[in-house]
């Protein structure tokens, strides 16, 4: 179960989707994968430019505060829960969107089940989720899959340092 800070549980929040699947990949493969943030650009085609603040680091870490861009929208995003290999949650904060992303890793029979949801206040979240009502919804799926292909693939290459 996701632990939302009050603002954005899904009953204050305008904006909610929820998306999880299943993987043969162990959930420390899975959790190796997602804070390799510094790769997710190669697997995951709607993140883009992502910088890690404070230099080279290549993973997430607890208090990571890092940039990058999705859905055309440039964010400034920290790491607000990490507990490896099983919890992390971060904040996106640009122009008329503030959202709040929460990954949840399980163990499970032959593998483990992976569970992401997000909630978003802010105009342009309120526009983009009428405009597109599943747009958001079917990335998150793509992330999700491309995340379990890696994951499944292998240990991500070592990064910098």
């Amino acid at each position: 179960m996701i632990r939302w800070p009050e603002r954005y549980d899904p009953a204050n929040a305008p904006v909610h989707v929820r998306n999880e699947i299943d993987t043969r990949a162990s959930a420390d493969r899975v959790w190796a994968w997602l804070v390799r943030a510094s790769l997710w650009p190669s697997w995951y085609p709607n993140s883009h430019h992502v910088r890690i603040a404070g230099g080279p680091a290549a993973d997430l870490a607890a208090g990571a505060r890092f940039t990058w861009r999705t859905f055309g929208v440039s964010l400034r995003s920290a790491v607000l829960e990490f507990e490896p290999p099983e919890r992390i949650a971060w904040n996106a904060l640009g122009l008329g969107v503030e959202a709040y992303h929460a990954w949840l890793i399980t163990p499970a029979p032959g593998g483990s089940r992976v569970l992401t949801e997000e909630t978003q206040h802010g105009w342009l979240a309120r526009t983009g989720s009428l405009l597109f009502p599943s747009r958001m919804s079917r990335f998150h799926q793509l992330w999700l899959e491309r995340l379990r292909a890696s994951a499944e693939g292998g240990p991500p290459p070592p990064g910098p340092g």
